[in-house]
């Protein structure tokens, strides 16, 4: 079994349809209305585990309502939360989410509590660091969770998954200690200056990364699938997504990332994990919502 831990947000979604997105200033009837489990550092840790894997979240909640159904939410999940925080001080994070009837989606999130992890924090989780096949992360969280749960997966050689989203600006000196690196087109471009319309310029944004000193480039594109490019090879290789009705596209880079990760752990070549994340990631757009759209292992069957 595929041994995961996920140091990452969770935030709680506050999601409701409109028939188009809002300007500035306007007031638009929608509906309907739906609250449930997000956070990409939560949907992701779903993912893995619904496909399998032993997950163990890193995350930070309030000692309020959103976080006691966090706690509630992953052990249904059979996800380990022994290394959760719930605190006082800090309210659980919480996402409100505006989809229209196209599926497409437009977020705004308030980390809360899970903006404020310590280094501590993820110190005290190094006994589920030292047991794991992957170490999985996003930038939804505080940089001193992301720089200190890099550090310490380098210092024990465990391999890193990192989720560059939402985007923030982290050095070069982090990037290439970060095994796996896994931008969207508009992320890839913030990293890079590289504007990713199409497989040309994703070649040459995931070249700069490469650059860097990541060992592996994987950008996702949404509905044409992914772009792998591995250090040593000049050329990379598109690998096609697939086409479904889409009624919900938020949260399907976290079905690819938490998919990617279980079957990488599993033993999959890099290639064989990404056609395989890039199914969990179509069939969660088939789906409203983000963390209960994860498929399951029989669902990619």
């Amino acid at each position: 079994m595929a041994k995961i831990v996920v140091v990452g947000s969770y935030v709680v979604d506050l999601t409701a349809r409109t028939p188009h997105m809002p300007k500035a200033g306007e007031t638009v009837l929608g509906g309907p209305f739906r609250m449930g489990p997000g956070g990409k550092g939560s949907n992701q840790a779903v993912a893995a585990a619904r496909l399998g894997a032993k997950v163990t979240m890193v995350t930070k909640v309030g000692k309020d309502l959103f976080g006691e159904d966090a706690l509630r939410n992953f052990t249904k999940e059979g996800i380990e939360t022994k290394y959760i925080s719930q605190v006082e001080e800090e309210s659980t994070g919480a996402a409100l989410i505006a989809v229209d009837d196209e599926g497409e989606n437009m977020i705004v999130v308030s980390l809360g509590a899970c903006g404020t992890i310590t280094e501590q924090e993820v110190l005290r989780a190094e006994d589920a660091f030292l047991d794991a096949d992957m170490i999985m992360l996003q930038l939804e969280t505080s940089l001193e969770a992301v720089t200190s749960t890099i550090n310490l997966a380098k210092k024990l050689g465990k391999p890193v998954i990192l989720n560059p989203a939402p985007y923030q600006n982290i050095s070069d000196d982090l990037l290439k200690k970060v095994t796996f690196l896994t931008p969207n087109e508009t992320e890839a471009g913030l990293l890079t200056g590289v504007e990713v319309t199409d497989e040309t310029t994703a070649q040459e944004a995931a070249a700069i990364l490469l650059s860097k000193g990541v060992e592996v480039v994987i950008l996702t594109l949404g509905k044409k699938g992914c772009y792998l490019l591995k250090q040593g090879e000049e050329q990379g290789k598109l690998i096609p997504g697939h086409v479904v009705k889409a009624v919900d596209t938020t949260g399907a880079g976290d079905a690819f990332n938490g998919a990617f990760a279980h079957f990488l752990a599993e033993g999959c070549t890099i290639e064989a994990a990404c056609v395989k994340a890039n199914k969990a990631a179509a069939l969660s757009v088939t789906k409203h919502g983000t963390a209960p759209a994860m498929p399951y292992l029989t669902d990619l069957e």
